[in-house]
């Protein structure tokens, strides 16, 4: 540009081109006049073809160059290192998204682009900010309001909900799919209190590399994947455990404190006294009535030794998220030194459970009020296990949410192609800005039944113009599958009607705040020392005044009186 840049004046710097006195970059392309809408785009670009039953899968590279095959969208929403404030806005409502209801990810990042990309227009058309936000909450509030009419099925008190978990897991594309279903099913059952209450923590998942989705099982107690190191391996009866988070043994190499060792009789009382102080502190387990030790960190042999004497197993867990997880179980808290904890976990007993070719710990409680079921998930690959997992976890959120809130909606796409309907009927009737913000908010709709059928591979105009009729004619079940449209109810496609409420809630609420930001600003660091900017320095002051004397003295020189 022939002008001078913002960045030329010290101004706050744009981000993204700054536009010229027309609306249309120097190629001929029209700028958008949301300055969110191609950074969500993008961000959409990357999560579309993950969104569905028929979704495909990315090798994801972390920033610790570890290399995954998912094709799950909020891993690769963690994974991005998003620079843009817009697209951080959305990654943290479908964020959200998944904490509360634990689906829903790609369908908010999906909804929030296309709203404002139906809102682009409506802008240009000369429909002031103000009024389109206002109209698009309108209908919002009409959506909310006509869902729970479209609910024509829920899961009774007594219902066996493995046909409403079916469709939620089978999303994941796995093998013996109908099998996990029902094991999460019998362990939700199971996990449910006799006031009606269900509390998703009571359930663990477990994961262990060898046979196949089949040889799942559902174990009562808490199992973790790790073995004794000892010469203990269980505790028939009044097991009582202590978590601790640091080495078993001596303290780690790498720690800050440093001993000065100036001669061989420091070295061997340095040794000597390490070693009585690991001593002391196992044989202080052992007074406390420690005979369990879940260890985060290294096991030292000679601290593993005395344990064995004394008649403490030890095992050691692979992963932080485990060794939280027992210590909320067990309500014990975790140690950072091997002293006793004041509250010991207690349980009745722990011990090995061989589970094919690999050995898992079982902390056990009585089979009556067990605080805790594991389902032990089979694979013969992580990547296999990592998408068990993720499904596993996804049913059992979602019997959370039938618990709250019993009723399901038709999934498939036909729920939004009925909202859809809906919005258009009112919009094509309503004057002022709320009747084409209704047509907009329609068609942002429809585009999640084409994306489903896009990602299953059909004729996308074809498809759609024939979904579209049929709901015309009144049949809102009708929604799409793997070889074209489908009856969600006789198929069993279910969506609970709590995770879509929230879903739809969450994406217009990021696009009402971003409809309404005309630009992004980042304010550049001053150039200007920070020293001289202390009133109180003394050289603050001398380099202030140095530029004004050297004028002066330059002026006088040329001006003599």
């Amino acid at each position: 540009m022939a002008s001078t840049a913002p960045s030329d004046l010290k101004l706050p710097q744009r981000m993204g081109p700054v536009p010229e006195e027309t609306h249309r970059s120097p190629a001929g392309e029209q700028l958008h006049l949301l300055s969110s809408l191609a950074p969500v785009q993008t961000l959409a670009s990357v999560i579309q073809p993950c969104y569905g039953p028929h979704r495909r899968k990315k090798l994801l590279v972390t920033a610790q160059g570890d290399v995954v095959c998912t094709g799950s969208a909020a891993a690769i929403l963690r994974a991005l290192q998003l620079e843009h404030p817009a697209a951080r806005f959305v990654r943290e409502a479908a964020q959200a998204q998944a904490e509360s209801t634990g689906d829903g990810t790609a369908f908010v990042v999906l909804l929030a682009e296309a709203l404002l990309e139906q809102a682009e227009p409506l802008l240009r058309a000369g429909l002031a900010r103000t009024q389109l936000r206002e109209a698009y909450s309108t209908a919002l509030a009409e959506v909310l309001a006509t869902l729970p009419s479209l609910a024509i099925r829920a899961l009774g008190p007594l219902e066996d909900p493995s046909w409403a978990l079916c469709s939620v897991m089978n999303t994941h594309s796995l093998a013996h799919s109908d099998h996990l279903a029902k094991l999460v099913a019998h362990a939700c059952w199971a996990s449910k209190e006799p006031s009606g209450s269900f509390k998703p923590e009571r359930i663990g998942v477990c994961t262990l590399t060898g046979g196949t989705l089949w040889d799942s099982c559902l174990l009562p107690g808490l199992v973790v994947a790790s073995r004794p190191c000892g010469q203990v391996t269980a505790v028939p009866s009044g097991a009582r455990v202590a978590l601790f988070t640091c080495c078993f043994g001596p303290a780690s190499p790498s720690a800050p404190a440093t001993a000065r060792l100036y001669s061989l009789e420091d070295l061997l009382t340095f040794k000597t006294e390490s070693r009585r102080l690991i001593e002391n502190q196992v044989v202080q387990l052992a007074d406390a009535d420690v005979n369990v030790a879940v260890v985060w960190g290294d096991v030292d042999e000679e601290a593993l030794a005395l344990a064995d004497q004394l008649g403490i197993l030890v095992t050691q867990v692979q992963s932080r998220r485990e060794i939280v997880y027992l210590s909320e179980v067990l309500d014990t808290p975790l140690l950072t030194s091997l002293l006793p904890p004041l509250k010991l976990g207690q349980c009745r007993r722990v011990h090995t459970q061989k589970l094919g070719d690999h050995e898992a710990m079982v902390f056990e409680w009585e089979q009556e009020g067990a605080p805790v079921l594991t389902l032990v998930l089979r694979g013969a690959t992580a990547e296999v296990l990592r998408g068990a997992e993720e499904a596993t976890y996804h049913g059992i959120d979602a019997y959370a949410q039938l618990c709250q809130d019993p009723r399901l909606l038709p999934g498939a796409g036909s729920t939004e192609m009925a909202l859809a309907r809906m919005l258009s009927e009112k919009g094509s009737k309503l004057d002022g800005p709320e009747g084409p913000a209704f047509l907009a908010f329609a068609r942002a709709l429809r585009s999640l039944p084409k994306t489903l059928a896009e990602n299953a591979g059909l004729a996308v105009p074809a498809t759609m113009a024939e979904m579209n009729g049929l709901h015309q004619a009144g049949n809102f079940l009708v929604g799409v599958g793997s070889e074209g449209l489908l009856n969600a109810a006789q198929e069993g496609v279910w969506d609970p009607l709590v995770a879509k409420a929230q879903g739809l809630r969450a994406a217009a609420e990021v696009v009402l705040t971003l409809v309404t930001v005309d630009e992004f600003v980042v304010a550049k660091a001053s150039s200007i020392p920070q020293q001289t900017l202390d009133p109180d320095s003394g050289k603050a002051m001398e380099s202030l005044s140095l530029p004004k004397k050297e004028s002066l003295r330059t002026e006088r020189q040329q001006h003599p009186q």
